[in-house]
């Protein structure tokens, strides 16, 4: 029976059930699957992103995020000239920073309009689920990929006093950034899996 992430294989496919992978199971999966698998959390994970900022009408220009330092491609272009464990190190760096950022989103949405406080919570709930899945898969993956891959930049994320609905905004907005980027960086990494051509990535 085939499993999803090694046994996260089938949580990813998934919105509920317990983290059921099983190391020794995982690292029996080839990278390519781990790769293809990776790519089609991190496409659920912006999707969910992506989502919520359209149902709360997120027009928030994004221009500092707690992650703005960290040096990455910024199209398509750039990214195919980075090596893969370079580009898996980037997309563990990104979903890192974000766990306490979330837990923080989670406990806040009773500062919006009671009629975007289920929609809000319901969604980033989810989000945690997918990101706490696609880092654990990528880890395994990054195993697999030797030191460069395994290297994880500290983001700090400093937590205020106060968040209303502004902070919310531009956090949600910050995050999708972010996530666009690991779903870029995990889908040049399949391209190379499956020997695309760069134009086909």
């Amino acid at each position: 029976m085939k499993t999803d992430f090694c046994e996260i294989l089938q949580k990813l496919n998934s919105n509920n059930g317990s983290m059921l992978c099983v190391v020794t199971m995982c690292r029996a999966v080839p990278i390519n699957d781990l790769i293809y698998r990776a790519s089609q959390q991190s496409d659920k994970l912006h999707a969910l992103s992506t989502m919520l900022t359209q149902e709360l009408v997120c027009t928030y220009r994004v221009h500092a995020c707690h992650t703005s330092s960290l040096q990455t491609p910024t199209d398509k272009e750039q990214a195919l000239q980075v090596s893969e464990s370079d580009l898996l190190s980037l997309a563990r760096s990104l979903l890192q920073a974000w766990s306490d950022p979330l837990v923080v989103l989670s406990s806040s949405t009773n500062v919006l309009p009671y009629s975007a406080q289920s929609t809000l919570s319901k969604t980033i709930q989810k989000m945690q689920e997918h990101s706490k899945d696609l880092k654990d898969g990528l880890d395994i993956l990054s195993s697999k990929m030797g030191p460069a891959a395994q290297t994880i930049t500290s983001l700090p994320f400093i937590e205020t006093n106060e968040i209303g609905q502004d902070k919310i905004t531009k956090l949600l907005s910050c995050f999708r950034r972010d996530s666009h980027k690991i779903d870029s960086f995990l889908k040049v990494l399949r391209c190379r899996a499956a020997n695309m051509q760069p134009q086909m990535c």
